[in-house]
């Protein structure tokens, strides 16, 4: 393989930065000589010679056509990944059509490649889904916006695969790691406060996929098209890098390793109990509404999705395009770990 000019859209966020890494890493899977990151926010990770920036937005058009010219192959990781604090308006337009404008983007330009992040909230029905595997069909209604918009966005990607545009779809497990804007920083405040609540009785198992094996994936499969297995062309896949745990016990291993007291240590708030508090901190949201629009974290969804058993079989990534991650489990924790130590260490100095 010659060096590729790669396109990455959404490289300033929280899998961006690990693409950006696992790109420009001397033992990435395909070589690249020219790394254009495209943004609305700024990247902000160390420097090299072979980045470019583009800050744009993915709903303009003429600026993705602009920034695919020339390029080889397009990693489109740009998204709102949301569970009801944006509008829904916003979340289809920059989900669903800032794909299908990327999409547009490659064939203009002539790209012949492009990888996407998709969702296994693409297929998610709101109820226990286990040991699924790619098979399983897209549900015939979403239980909000952003399942669906990722999953209409998925057979835009798809349908697009031709000769002159391959394309595939990776659909991340939880995604985790140093920095994780999702999920730790939230279970980090609530150890703070010294009153730490867990949804559910602790039975209910999901996956998760560390962020630099996320990456890296993206890297085996273009490699994989690159070099003339066209197997995972016009295909999705699930991507994960370890057993199934319960979502809460899975992430207080790295609180409690990141030097966190997790107070009360064994309190668990049964599902019933959960979806109706949920249901009532939306009734409240939408009787202010009039007044200021106020979205609540703890919400129905919120419930169901950890609540809810949803887990499936990674053998077909696997077989298809030889995917295996690239740091271990133990590498992983302690990766994450240090990281969230560090920050405590960064605010005590701060603090004096």
């Amino acid at each position: 393989m010659n060096d590729l000019k790669i396109l990455l859209t959404g490289g300033a966020g929280f899998l961006g930065k690990a693409l950006v890494n696992e790109i420009l890493s001397p033992d990435a899977p395909v070589p690249c000589g020219l790394l254009r990151i495209f943004d609305r926010n700024r990247y902000t990770g160390p420097a090299d010679e072979r980045i470019e920036m583009v800050q744009a937005d993915i709903q303009d058009r003429q600026a993705l056509i602009d920034a695919c010219q020339g390029i080889d192959a397009v990693i489109h990781a740009a998204a709102i990944v949301d569970w009801g604090t944006h509008p829904e308006s916003e979340v289809y337009a920059v989900n669903y059509e800032g794909t299908c404008r990327v999409v547009e983007a490659c064939r203009t330009a002539g790209v012949k490649f492009l990888i996407y992040t998709g969702s296994l909230d693409a297929i998610y029905t709101g109820k226990s889904m286990t040991g699924i595997d790619e098979s399983v069909p897209y549900p015939a209604s979403h239980p909000n916006m952003y399942c669906k918009s990722k999953a209409l966005a998925e057979k835009a990607v798809m349908e697009a695969n031709s000769d002159a545009l391959m394309t595939c779809v990776l659909r991340p497990a939880d995604i985790y790691g140093p920095a994780d804007p999702f999920h730790i920083g939230s279970l980090i405040d609530m150890a703070k406060s010294g009153f730490y609540v867990r949804l559910g009785d602790g039975t209910a198992h999901s996956q998760h996929v560390f962020v630099g094996n996320m990456a890296h994936a993206h890297l085996q499969v273009l490699q994989a098209l690159v070099t003339g297995n066209m197997t995972p062309a016009g295909k999705a896949y699930f991507i994960t890098d370890g057993v199934s745990s319960n979502f809460f016990k899975f992430f207080d291993a790295i609180i409690e390793g990141a030097g966190y007291r997790i107070r009360p240590k064994n309190l668990w708030i049964p599902k019933k109990i959960a979806y109706s508090i949920g249901a009532c901190a939306e009734f409240i949201a939408l009787l202010a509404r009039p007044f200021v629009r106020y979205n609540p974290k703890f919400s129905r969804f919120a419930v169901m999705y950890t609540c809810a058993d949803f887990t499936f079989k990674p053998e077909k990534a696997q077989k298809d395009f030889g995917f295996r991650p690239k740091y271990s489990h133990e590498e992983a924790f302690e990766m994450t770990v240090k990281y969230y130590r560090e920050s405590i260490s960064h605010q005590q100095s701060q603090n004096g």
